[in-house]
């Protein structure tokens, strides 16, 4: 995932609402969501080229989601794959942050990342670019490939109209996050990060919803888990040129740990 905005314990219907689009090379394999075949209790896509995967929830609702942070120099190329981070947190029991305090252990494996993991108490932050495991409070939050929160325009834009959708919706419409991850309008030149790979390239990555031959916004995924443990998760494919070429759309109960 490249931008991920979502409301956390801030809504009297919804335990979480998050919208997130993945951004990736038009040429590496992967699957779209589904239960895997391996870990049924996974939903989530797979990147079969390293076979972990970007986002994804459990039957019990233990839910992962990655972003990379965009800093070239700090690339390394027999790094693990980060799509193990989420995958590996989904096929286990591990306890939220006992796995986060894992991960922050072992982060030097990896390149730099984004994680967010939780379960029905808890959702946990943390990068290899920061120095600590945030829990988090009830609130509206946006992620991109820099810190959770950083106010680049995609975040700010993206938060900003979650925010004041959520204002007035007693009940979340899937569409209305969807038409938010649609956006393709660049930032201004002034808003344009410097990540290290040059104007051109942060103007063409600015969008909410990327638009490029090679590399762009390939899904974007809605996912509602309300307060009676319902889960609502929708996904929308993309290629090169067209309208979403994909649609899954699963729904399923969390049983009670009572």
């Amino acid at each position: 995932m490249c931008l991920i905005f979502f409301a956390y314990e801030s809504h009297p219907s919804y335990r979480l609402i998050l919208a997130a689009n993945r951004d990736e090379f038009f040429h590496r394999p992967a699957q779209t969501a589904h239960f895997w075949d391996s870990h049924p209790w996974v939903l989530a896509g797979r990147d079969l080229e390293m076979l972990g995967t970007w986002m994804g929830i459990t039957k019990s609702g233990r839910f992962a989601a990655l972003t990379n942070f965009r800093d070239p120099a700090f690339l390394r190329k027999n790094a693990k794959s980060r799509g193990f981070l989420v995958r590996d947190f989904l096929c286990s029991d591990d306890p939220v942050d006992k796995y986060m305090m894992n991960v922050k252990k072992n982060q030097n494996l990896y390149n730099p990342f984004n994680l967010l993991v939780g379960d029905a108490s808890n959702l946990l932050y943390f990068s290899n670019h920061s120095s600590e495991v945030q829990v988090l409070k009830p609130g509206i939050f946006g992620l991109s490939n820099h810190l959770l929160d950083t106010p680049w325009a995609k975040v700010r834009k993206s938060k900003q109209a979650l925010m004041n959708y959520l204002k007035k919706a007693t009940l979340v419409e899937p569409q209305a996050l969807f038409e938010i991850l649609s956006d393709t309008e660049p930032a201004e030149d002034h808003e344009l990060p410097s990540t290290g790979i040059g104007k051109e390239r942060e103007k063409l990555l600015s969008p909410i919803f990327i638009q490029g031959n090679e590399y762009g916004t390939r899904a974007s995924t809605v996912l509602l888990i309300d307060h009676n443990n319902h889960v609502f998760f929708q996904e929308k494919g993309f290629k090169p040129g067209q309208e979403h070429y994909s649609e899954t759309v699963f729904e399923f109960d969390i049983p009670s740990p009572f």
